[in-house]
């Protein structure tokens, strides 16, 4: 006893002292962040920019080395902001107090503050993370007094955009600065030194974007307006045309340009430095009105783009074009040859709208109707989905969605039940083979009633994926599971989504979209 009092002094003491601090564990550059180490790291570093994984996810792993360098650069720089990251598989309360609902997801801490962190939304290369931080962390425009200062800026990135004003109280120079702040992936620098106009040829205000592509540079033409600046930005901050790639992909969906034309180009092919140059001879014509994108038809991580064209590997080269506005679009050529006059000549009817939009449809299977679930494609599916004297309720599907293939006995199972009911016809359609005009599907599955009548209504199913839910849904004709209007957000597309197959254990946080 006498010991045990002995020892209570020093227990005491222990108790009294801080914790001791987790170290910080890096890779490559960037923190490794737990849920023992992620208030330490909010705490000792203002700016700390962190991205949620998982280990299986191929948008990640490609990620990876441009995140490492976008922190290799600022750290070399002497930059306080950091870059970190978390495992979301193995830190799942983490991931879920900071909504994260695919991967990777990007959010940006200041001042430590959990509350409302930034969502990250620029682009997957090094250039584009650090332009973006040192827009949230410094000046919209960087301020350059000598040519030194705007040398350096010219050289840091693939795009850069310089002002050049006598006065940088003038209303053109505030112009300017408002632009600047609109634009998160482009540094902007601004300058009224002497020397800096010289330099660059300048004899009066004006702006001039720089880049390591194509023409070099651009000058700006025109009354220096906020709206002004940023249609010239748009129409040449991006090449010509662009490969798309896990980096580029994000400045390719997320630009202001939402008409896309996509010419698939196996590298392989004979001639085919030609028939690139054909396709970027065709795009100078429509700049700032349709983005060129070409895709290496022979990459395995562009496979599923070519399923969602309904092109195959021998089809290509093709080109198709696509509208990503409310709704997505698809158009086809009438010629299959790829010559520049070919293509103008293509992108001209189309924006005159003198090209219909191009719906795919599988060949009609003979055996369609002979199970207890039908099947729909693209030829007949207006006839049966929208039979008067029929409700159809339909899923539409994709053959590698994994929450697909966990409901197919199920809906084989509905199908049994309603097979020979007089009224009733459980079917289903793979999407990414057949589209149709009445519908537009953003992810998979996707479950659609269509009641008998002459109305040609449409009910979204958001209920419970289970056989009694489905049969509740159907005996109150398509009330008891009904979406509702705020629900049918649900059903947007996610853009950041993994789509690898993988463990489903490993795969909690993923959702089966386009």
């Amino acid at each position: 006893m006498a010991a045990v009092r002995a020892l209570l002094p020093l227990l005491c003491l222990a108790l009294l002292l801080p914790a001791r601090a987790a170290t910080e564990e890096e890779e490559d550059g960037v923190l490794v962040l737990r849920a023992n180490s992620f208030e330490q790291a909010l705490a000792e570093h203002r700016y700390l920019l962190v991205e949620f994984y998982a280990p299986w996810c191929g948008h990640c792993k490609a990620l990876a080395p441009e995140y490492a360098k976008a922190a290799a650069k600022l750290k070399a720089e002497g930059s306080e902001i950091r870059l970190a990251k978390v495992d979301a598989t193995e830190e799942s309360d983490l991931a879920q107090q900071f909504g994260v609902r695919g991967y990777p997801t990007i959010k940006f801490f200041k001042n430590g503050d959990k509350a409302a962190p930034k969502e990250y939304t620029a682009g997957r290369e090094a250039d584009d993370i650090v332009s973006w931080l040192r827009k949230r962390t410094g000046p919209a425009a960087a301020t350059l007094t000598d040519v030194a200062d705007a040398e350096a800026l010219v050289d840091s990135s693939e795009v850069v955009v310089i002002g050049f004003f006598k006065d940088l109280a003038s209303e053109a120079a505030k112009e300017f600065l408002l632009a600047a702040e609109t634009v998160d992936d482009i540094p902007f620098g601004i300058s009224s030194s002497a020397d800096v106009f010289s330099k660059y040829q300048i004899s009066k205000d004006g702006v001039i974007l720089f880049k390591k592509f194509d023409e070099g540079q651009n000058n700006f033409e025109g009354d220096f307006k906020k709206d002004n600046l940023l249609n010239f930005i748009k129409s040449n901050s991006l090449p010509l045309v662009i490969e798309f790639t896990e980096q580029t992909a994000p400045k390719i969906f997320g630009g202001e340009i939402k008409t896309h034309i996509l010419l698939f180009l196996p590298k392989s092919v004979s001639d085919y430095q030609g028939k690139l140059d054909n396709f970027k001879n065709a795009a100078g014509n429509f700049k700032g009105k349709i983005l060129f994108i070409f895709i290496d038809s022979d990459h395995s991580d562009n496979q599923r783009i070519l399923e969602f064209f309904g092109l195959k590997k021998e089809e290509c080269p093709a080109v198709r074009l696509i509208t990503l506005e409310e709704e997505m679009t698809k158009y086809k050529p009438e010629s299959d040859e790829l010559t520049a006059d070919k293509i103008k000549e293509f992108c001209n009817k189309f924006l005159a709208g003198k090209i219909k939009p191009h719906l795919m449809s599988q060949d009609l299977p003979e055996d369609w109707d002979k199970q207890p679930v039908k099947v729909l494609v693209g030829k007949n599916f207006e006839e049966v989905a929208f039979d008067e004297n029929k409700n159809v309720f339909v899923e539409f599907y994709a053959p590698w969605c994994g929450h697909c293939k966990q409901l197919a006995p199920i809906w084989d199972k509905l199908g049994e039940t309603y097979r020979d009911h007089e009224n009733i016809v459980i079917a289903k359609m793979d999407s990414t083979a057949n589209e149709v005009e009445a519908v537009k599907i953003h992810s998979f599955p996707t479950l659609k009633f269509f009641p008998a009548g002459s109305g040609r209504n449409v009910i979204d199913y958001n209920g419970e994926r289970t056989l009694e839910g489905f049969k509740k849904f159907l005996e109150s004709g398509g009330q008891d599971g009904a979406a509702a209007d705020d629900d049918l957000e649900d059903l947007e597309m996610d853009e950041e989504t993994e789509l690898e197959e993988g463990d489903e254990d490993e795969q909690k946080l993923q959702k089966d979209e386009l």
